[in-house]
């Protein structure tokens, strides 16, 4: 059993999503997003299958709050050293999948490509303190925001992980006209 303040060597961020800038989401909603080419802040689908979405509106997570899309930035991220430092984080509920979820697909993030409406983790925390939104929910120092919708132009890697210990496993990239190759 884990004590509050201790990390287990089964806490650890897998290989292959460290030092990069993520999306994760369920692979039906992969689907949907596949269907619209984009990432899109509050997609239509309801609250009871939302993060954090129980206590309503007043309580809903800060990035969702901001209309935008939550990312993941792991670069240069200790898993030990941060779950030291938060111990109430919840990022590992989301890695590698949500267990209610029983899988998850991790966009991986060109971050040099996502442009002004990028907010990266510790301006997000900042702004948070600003806008005293410490009802809101937040990732600190891990948690970035994409405001508006995030074109599939950026996504560089898509990683399907689920049951059974197979582990991350390579999916297409997203074919979208900014990445076809003309000879």
């Amino acid at each position: 059993m884990r004590t509050a303040g201790t990390v287990t060597a089964d806490e650890d961020l897998p290989p292959e999503l460290r030092e990069h800038l993520w999306h994760t989401t369920l692979p039906h909603r992969y689907e949907a997003i596949l269907r619209t080419g984009s990432i899109v802040p509050n997609p239509n689908i309801p609250d009871s299958e939302r993060w954090k979405t129980s206590g309503g509106p007043k309580y809903y997570p800060y990035v969702r709050v901001l209309g935008g899309v939550s990312l993941f930035d792991f670069r240069s991220f200790d898993p030990v050293a941060y779950s030291e430092k938060y111990p109430i984080s919840s990022w590992r509920e989301f890695v590698p999948y949500r267990r209610d979820w029983g899988s998850a697909i991790w966009l991986q993030i060109d971050r040099s490509q996502i442009g002004s409406s990028f907010i990266d983790a510790d301006t997000l925390v900042a702004k948070w303190k600003e806008d005293n939104a410490y009802g809101h929910t937040i990732m600190p120092r891990i948690e970035a925001a994409h405001i508006g919708p995030l074109s599939l132009c950026v996504v560089t890697r898509v990683l399907q992980v689920g049951k059974g210990g197979a582990g991350f496993r390579d999916l297409p990239c997203p074919s979208l006209p900014s990445r076809t190759k003309t000879t």
